[in-house]
């Protein structure tokens, strides 16, 4: 196992849809190791592998739950469907989103309180659970990752404007763009001595 660099906004993988996973094989065992490996050194609590650069329908999360569902899991080929999206404004001391993607940043979004998830394992075996909560966000946010979407993405308008603030602030926006949990410094501050200001905030 390994942990492999993240790619940051601006990188075209994470801006187009994920290919399908036709081969259950060793390679990709290999893939979902290093995720696992790779979401713990960037504490974060879910990671798709476009997020390593790599294209496929495949994430991963490590995130406790009220449902029932492994604490550390990971989906192949997942189908996400979801309750309705309230269409009120999010509590940002509730409702606060961060992404391994956009590093250091972190903005208030609206997702359904219920999720549905169908899809495989690595050994080809169906999944199919319910998610609620933090847990269904968490899919939610993974999900997106898969279909090309950040979470940026869904920002409203007022939100939406300080997060192309802070690409542009921070030079992303184009390709080449990455940083290495477990090497570089943690951009949310995980690696600071009391630093709980992201303690409360889905990191994907």
């Amino acid at each position: 196992m390994s942990v492999r660099p993240i790619v940051i906004t601006g990188e075209p993988v994470l801006h187009r849809a994920a290919a399908l996973v036709t081969d259950f094989d060793d390679d990709l065992r290999t893939l979902v190791e290093d995720m696992y490996e790779t979401n713990v050194a960037a504490n974060g609590v879910g990671l798709a592998a476009p997020q390593v650069g790599v294209a496929l329908r495949v994430f991963i999360w490590k995130m406790g739950n009220e449902d029932g569902v492994p604490e550390q899991g990971h989906v192949i080929n997942p189908t996400v469907t979801t309750s309705k999206i309230p269409q009120e404004r999010p509590n940002p001391d509730e409702e606060t989103e961060g992404c391994l993607s956009v590093p250091g940043e972190a903005f208030p979004l609206k997702r359904a309180d219920r999720a549905h998830v169908i899809a495989f394992d690595v050994d080809g075996n169906r999944i199919e659970f319910d998610a609620t909560g933090w847990f269904a966000r968490c899919m939610q946010h993974e999900y997106d990752h898969l279909n090309g979407t950040l979470y940026v993405d869904r920002l409203d308008d007022r939100q939406s404007k300080k997060a192309r603030k802070a690409v542009k602030r921070n030079g992303w926006g184009k390709p080449g763009n990455s940083w290495h949990p477990g090497v570089d410094r943690d951009p949310f501050g995980h690696d600071e001595d009391d630093n709980d200001e992201h303690a409360d905030e889905l990191i994907g």
